[in-house]
């Protein structure tokens, strides 16, 4: 914590400006492609974000705070997506084929999620933090993984892989581990990472076969609902 919750926007805020800017230049000039550019802000940006949780007190106006910052960036998303802002590193960083349109899709989904989250369970429960990295660490590794080894389709799914889908398995379920862990090191969390390891080993499992589905632009919608609804049973 840094004793003072504006301190902490501020901070959170910046990293994650800083953060979202950098792959826009990399992506813009060609550093990395527009596709794993679109993934690794899907990936890191949310791990980020959910950790600088931990920079704000324990205060109930501290959720409100935070939730500026996503908040922003889904503006920020829309703005963007409907042309009112002229931004061709951010269009060429979150899209797939350089239609602006696109983030309107998929990246305002990713934004939406995070702040009704931020709002719904803060700190005050891992329903959030497991559904988030889920989200983040499962579906963005999809498309990472499934692009260069899959090579076998799912038979229920032909835009689908068996490598696409073990990643959001393992993706899923690692980055979730690694982020409650902190939090739980931190004294957030009063359990052990053991006691929370089967629940969200299944929550993996529900999270995979929900992206699994031939549905096209909603999986940062359903794959932290079924995070979420199978977590209020399993953890």
């Amino acid at each position: 914590m840094l004793g003072n919750n504006w301190i902490a926007l501020l901070v959170t805020l910046g990293l994650a400006i800083m953060w979202l800017r950098t792959n826009d230049w990399l992506a813009q000039r060609g550093v990395v492609s527009s596709t794993l550019s679109r993934k690794i802000i899907h990936i890191g940006t949310g791990p980020l974000f959910v950790l600088c949780w931990l920079l704000f007190l324990d205060t109930s106006e501290a959720r409100y705070l935070a939730v500026i910052v996503p908040l922003a960036i889904t503006a920020q998303f829309i703005l963007v997506g409907t042309g009112i802002i002229h931004d061709p590193a951010a269009v060429k960083a979150m899209s797939r084929t350089g239609d602006r349109r696109e983030i309107l899709r998929g990246p305002l989904l990713y934004g939406i999620a995070f702040v009704v989250l931020t709002l719904v369970f803060w700190k005050n429960s891992p329903l959030g933090i497991v559904a988030l990295m889920m989200m983040c660490g499962g579906d963005g590794l999809a498309d990472v993984i499934g692009s260069k080894w899959g090579a076998e389709h799912l038979p229920w799914s032909e835009k689908k892989s068996w490598a696409g889908s073990i990643a959001v398995f393992m993706g899923g379920m690692l980055l979730t581990l690694l982020v409650l862990g902190v939090f739980i090191a931190a004294g957030t969390f009063h359990r052990s990472l053991m006691d929370f390891f089967p629940g969200i080993t299944w929550i993996a499992f529900g999270a995979t076969l929900v992206e699994s589905l031939p549905l096209a632009d909603i999986d940062n919608l359903t794959v932290p609902t079924i995070a979420i609804l199978l977590g209020f049973f399993l953890l």
